[in-house]
């Protein structure tokens, strides 16, 4: 195994990410800087989704050096059909960043990129089809993680790691490249998306962190020796992912809302409820991914039978039936603002002040349209004879409130 390549790779997928992640979170804060209040949104939301190019560029550039200088060894030709199916699924990711595209159109992106990606590979028929299959769920299922500040980088490095670590075991150098460089960049970029997120890795990150972990499971899955059990090894580490995705189509399947729209339903939404910090909610997801990740690699290894393999699903799906109890769908609180109460010193209508009580008066009279609203006591006069403006409900000065509704 050409180790010195993989190191280099990957320092340099490390090096170019933190660079250019540093940049556009500097663009991203003058852009946020330049925007006046009132004026129309400005484009640091844009470039912060932008995030994700930092991650493709500084992960696609390292894994063409370390293929192009021989690091990927006799899977040179997989590797190839690799990055460039990430190539699309980037690009796709990016147009629909700036200009959100229909979801049949993604999905034949998505799927053509996959099937370059698994045919430069080689496999059976039967098995192509399948890995295709498995490679477009996979990648939209990580792409659904991106809803929390490092949720997204923290699973996708923990399971670039167990892939890795698995390509590892068979001493397949090109197998190890592209989940290696992938590692070395979602950690830089995990630096700047860490909370409080200056950047996110928006559609184009996203789509391009799924679709390399996706295809690179397929291709140890179709070199994997006879002996270990790597079809029910590796799909473990895709366990969080699948189980947000599965989480988010039932609770939209029982409450009868459309499926692909989204709602504000997965894991992170969930937990935040429960009142977990976004740090919080990181880690757990994190710790989450680590226990399935080291049980498939473990499985993959022949250290567990491949019965243990069923600890983290079982897990994971109880996980999934806890979460459905908790309401996702509620409806938002009526603000004070959307309140109407009546200003301090004032009396219903249809009542009238006896003492310290309220007694019904006589039925009031319709007001004419362009005649004042009632008011039910005179306010109280100063020395010079001014009247004094009582306090808005709000407990605003009455400077404030004069200019509010000039």
């Amino acid at each position: 195994m050409n180790v010195l390549g993989i190191i280099a790779s990957g320092a340099a997928a490390l090096f170019i990410t933190v660079v250019l992640a540093k940049g556009v979170r500097r663009t991203a804060l003058r852009a946020g800087a330049a925007h006046e209040p009132g004026a129309r949104p400005s484009r640091a939301g844009v470039v912060r989704r932008l995030g994700g190019t930092t991650v493709v560029l500084g992960v696609g550039a390292a894994a063409a050096a370390g293929t192009g200088l021989g690091a990927a060894g006799g899977s040179g030709r997989a590797v190839t059909g690799l990055l460039a199916g990430a190539a699309i699924v980037a690009a796709l990711g990016l147009v629909h960043d700036v200009r959100p595209l229909g979801v049949p159109l993604r999905v034949a992106v998505q799927t053509a990129a996959a099937t370059l990606a698994v045919c430069l590979a080689g496999p059976s028929p039967v098995a192509g089809v399948l890995a295709v299959i498995g490679v477009v769920a996979v990648t939209q299922a990580f792409a659904l993680l991106d809803t929390s500040d490092g949720v997204l980088a923290t699973v996708g490095t923990v399971t670039a790691a167990g892939l890795l670590t698995c390509a590892a075991l068979d001493g397949r150098t090109g197998l190890a490249l592209p989940p290696a460089v992938l590692l070395a960049g979602l950690i830089g970029f995990l630096l700047h998306n860490w909370h409080p997120a200056r950047i996110r890795p928006g559609a184009c990150g996203s789509l391009f962190t799924g679709f390399v972990l996706a295809s690179s499971g397929a291709l140890v899955l179709a070199e994997a020796p006879p002996e270990r059990a790597a079809w029910i090894a590796l799909p473990v580490l895709a366990t969080v992912a699948v189980a947000d995705a599965a989480l988010v189509l039932v609770s939209r399947r029982r409450a009868v809302r459309p499926l692909l729209q989204d709602c504000g339903d997965h894991i992170t939404h969930r937990l935040r409820r429960l009142r977990v910090t976004v740090p919080g909610v990181a880690v757990v997801l994190g710790l989450w991914a680590g226990a399935a990740t080291l049980t498939g690699t473990l499985v993959y290894a022949e250290v567990l039978h491949p019965a243990f393999a069923l600890v983290p699903v079982t897990g994971s799906a109880a996980a999934v039936v806890a979460l459905l109890r908790i309401p996702a769908y509620v409806a938002p609180p009526v603000t004070a603002a959307r309140r109407r109460r009546p200003p301090t010193g004032t009396v219903p209508t249809g009542t009238v002040r006896t003492g310290t009580s309220l007694r019904p008066g006589p039925e009031p009279v319709p007001a004419a349209p362009e005649s004042p609203a009632p008011v039910a006591a005179e306010p109280a006069r100063t020395t010079p004879g001014r009247p004094t403006v009582p306090p808005p409900p709000t407990g605003r000065p009455a400077v404030g409130l004069t200019a509010d509704r000039s």
